[in-house]
């Protein structure tokens, strides 16, 4: 039976954002086994269904984390197959209705005196590059701020990640300092750029 998505959380002019689902594993695999290129070596997200349940599971379940997938809005034409590991992007004007074009998690939810979260996110090849990562985002961040209530967010980039550096400077968020060897990613601890945002900066700004 085809997957019908929930109803997206929040939307720009041409994304949405909703909550992942245990049955977006097969869309959500095929992205992350196409686009294996552009995300090495900084992100590994799951490429197969039993690594992606236990992924998606973390996300529903546990109260310290929340999962978003940007997801395209509809434009005329066709749908787009997502159904196994082709490569066609719909860049002959198909419409990519719904179609993942990456993820946003926040991390380590923290409340109390706190309020805050560590964002994780990465882009999918047959979005990269078209400005809908930064509308994403930019949802995930006034979501976070207005019905989740949380007060600041803070990204961990590792410093030669240069598309993710631009992301996050595109959508608010200030360099705040360094921490060497603060993540084991790819068979080592890696420094990292940390990137913050507080609540006060997106409703002053």
């Amino acid at each position: 039976m085809p997957h019908t998505p929930p109803r997206h959380l929040a939307e720009g002019p041409r994304v949405g954002i909703r909550h992942f689902t245990h049955a977006d594993a097969a869309e959500f695999t095929a992205r992350a086994r196409q686009s294996k290129d552009l995300h090495h070596p900084w992100l590994f997200p799951p490429d197969s269904a039993h690594a992606y349940e236990a992924y998606a599971s973390r996300l529903i379940e546990d109260r310290t984390k929340a999962g978003f997938l940007v997801c395209e809005k509809a434009a005329d034409g066709p749908a787009e197959d997502t159904s196994g590991d082709a490569s066609r992007d719909g860049s002959d004007g198909a419409s990519r209705d719904g179609s993942i074009a990456g993820f946003v998690n926040i991390n380590n939810i923290v409340e109390g005196g706190f309020l805050s979260g560590a964002l994780g996110y990465g882009a999918f090849a047959h979005a990269a590059g078209r400005g809908l990562m930064r509308e994403g985002l930019g949802l995930v961040v006034r979501y976070a701020f207005g019905p989740m209530r949380l007060h600041r967010l803070e990204i961990n980039v590792q410093p030669g990640n240069a598309a993710s550096i631009a992301l996050a400077r595109a959508c608010g968020f200030h360099l705040e300092g360094f921490s060497p060897r603060m993540l084991y990613i790819d068979g080592a601890w890696r420094d990292h750029q940390r990137w913050a945002i507080t609540a006060e900066t997106v409703t002053s700004g």
